[in-house]
């Protein structure tokens, strides 16, 4: 058989998202982790006002407004931050200028399993150091791997567990390659490990506006680290890698901290309610501090059962079926009425069963 590949991206399992339903379909969905409360009013005014100028020339090729107002808001200067269609975007970059094959990647699983994708398209080894089940940082083996590059994500996917700092920076002192520290879901944790970029030169921490700001349809993430490190990821950068509409409304909406606190303290204040209640029914759950749960479906059910009957009374939430994942399902928090609409369909399956 003919192919036109790389060897590495014909054995290659690509991503698979979460599903996204047509917007028209009427769906709870609670499988990807999208806020379940809208952007902010003043980003949504600069949307409405874009002007066609904006649109007619090429954007700022380092989406200066945008890096300016996050320069603002996180007390950094403006060349430590780098801007991207995402915080994937961002990842992507990292791959590419620091992985090959003979410089591995490594990280903790279960988790974004997005970070072996990449790293599988770029050819390079891949070491995969497992989580505990309480899902504590394995700093050694982690030090032992002798990644080119290690990525942590905190709080966690799918567990939404939180490291905490004093072990990020014990892992930062110790390896020589580049730590990313994954915080796409930081504006629903109690602590940030920002301050570890002003410590290392080889510490890049990513950042989203898709979980907290409500944007994940906008595309926009970016990275805090030493201009040093930066540098070399603007090499491998496409030329306008972020839009004008995308640059100037993310710019409103990272200025508009405010609303986005009063949001994640919602959704912080429904995750606390969604534990108790899901407890009750037998669930088992570990301690979040995102905006979603990962759950261990009761000995009852199967997950994939229950996932499958909540996808029939059109609530959507994640199942992944992989390795230490297939009896637990992931739920993102929703509003307090689509929260309690999941409720009582688990209430009614789990009599059922």
């Amino acid at each position: 058989m003919t192919t036109y590949f790389r060897p590495s991206i014909d054995a290659l399992s690509p991503y698979v998202p979460g599903e996204q339903p047509a917007s028209k379909v009427p769906v709870i969905k609670l499988n990807t982790n999208e806020n379940p409360y809208p952007p902010s009013p003043k980003a949504l005014k600069v949307l409405q006002e874009i002007p066609g100028e904006l649109l007619r020339r090429y954007p700022h090729p380092m989406a200066r407004e945008f890096r300016q107002a996050a320069s603002q808001v996180l007390g950094v200067p403006a060349d430590w931050i780098l801007v991207g269609n995402g915080s994937d975007d961002l990842l992507t970059m990292i791959i590419r200028a620091c992985t090959e094959p003979g410089r591995s990647v490594a990280y903790p699983m279960p988790t974004y399993v997005l970070y072996r994708t990449l790293a599988q398209i770029q050819a390079a080894d891949v070491v995969e150091v497992p989580y505990p089940e309480d899902y504590t940082l394995p700093v050694e083996a982690l030090v032992a791997a002798g990644g080119a590059v290690t990525f942590i994500a905190s709080p966690n996917s799918p567990s939404g567990t939180e490291i905490p700092v004093e072990l990020l920076d014990k892992l930062a002192s110790q390896v020589t390659g580049v730590v990313v520290i994954d915080e796409a879901y930081v504006d629903f944790a109690e602590t940030s490990a920002l301050d570890l970029v002003k410590r290392y030169e080889n510490v890049i921490v990513l950042r989203t506006l898709s979980k907290g700001y409500s944007l994940a349809g906008l595309r926009l993430g970016f990275g805090v680290a030493n201009p040093t490190l930066l540098s070399g990821l603007i090499k491998v950068k496409d030329s306008y890698n972020v839009d004008a509409v995308a640059c100037a409304v993310g710019a409103a909406a990272i200025l508009d901290r405010e609303y986005k606190d009063e949001n994640a303290e919602k959704v912080k204040k429904s995750r606390s309610e969604m534990v108790t209640a899901l407890n009750e029914f037998g669930f088992e759950i570990w301690p979040s501090q995102a905006n979603f749960l990962l759950v261990r479906v009761p000995a009852s059910v199967r997950a994939e059962w229950l996932y499958q009957q909540l996808k029939e009374r059109g609530i959507l939430v994640r199942y992944f079926q992989q390795s230490r994942l297939a009896d637990k399902l992931r739920i993102t928090i929703g509003t307090p009425e689509q929260n309690a609409a999941l409720l009582d369909n688990l209430s009614s399956l789990l009599q059922k069963s």
